[in-house]
């Protein structure tokens, strides 16, 4: 199994950006480009208000966290969760000053909706594994609550979605190796994408390969 150290580790919430653009993901972790529009804008105001580091509060016996950071050398990734609940549960573990065991759960705040990709799953999933691997302990599920439908979904981490994230993590990491940023393909979400005016979709995908342009002229009589 593969170890990552501190200097190798990539942002976890890229997960999020890889899956549902690999081009958008190189664009940012990779080329340092940044663009932000309304979307963006309301879910950066929406984690404003819940990110809060020094906020944690018991409330009928379980414990939330805010701004909990997290990491994972065999995953490569590291970033921060917006919560952590703390259920007292025979399945969990110590906690510092604390009688009982306490079983953790990630909870991941979004603006929108569900998604059909299980793009917000696999970000919930890899800061459960983090934990998981931090903590020493297995995590079943986690929550995301979506602000557009304002309701909380609780997400089983099945062996299906961590099968996903080892799979992306690692792909992840050999784009980065190799500064790979992947070429224009063009997807319904480009309409929604923050980087569309760097990216530039509908003009990279006009370009054509030289070879291919010689060619067409060849066939053409030019």
């Amino acid at each position: 199994m593969t170890e990552y150290t501190q200097d190798d580790l990539l942002p976890l919430s890229g997960i999020q950006h890889f899956l549902f653009c690999r081009r958008q993901w190189a664009l940012i972790h990779i080329e340092q480009q940044w663009k932000e529009n309304a979307l963006t804008a309301e879910g950066r105001i929406m984690h404003k208000r819940v990110d809060d580091p020094f906020f944690t509060e018991t409330r009928n016996g379980v414990i939330t966290a805010r701004s909990v950071p997290v990491a994972s050398y065999r995953l490569g990734l590291s970033g921060v969760c917006d919560v952590v609940e703390f259920t007292p549960s025979p399945d969990g573990i110590k906690l510092p000053n604390r009688d009982e065991l306490y079983l953790p759960a990630p909870v991941e705040y979004k603006r929108g909706k569900p998604k059909r990709e299980p793009v917000d799953e696999a970000q919930l999933c890899a800061q459960a594994m983090c934990l998981e691997e931090m903590l020493s302990t297995g995590i079943p599920r986690g929550y995301l609550y979506y602000g557009q439908t304002r309701r909380r979904e609780e997400v089983e981490l099945t062996p299906q979605l961590r099968t996903l994230v080892k799979e992306i993590s690692e792909e992840m990491h050999n784009y980065f190796r190799r500064g790979y940023t992947p070429k224009v393909k063009t997807h319904k979400g480009c309409r929604s994408c923050s980087l569309a005016d760097i990216c530039l979709p509908v003009l990279q995908e006009k370009v054509i390969a030289a070879s291919r342009y010689i060619k067409q002229q060849i066939e053409n009589g030019g």
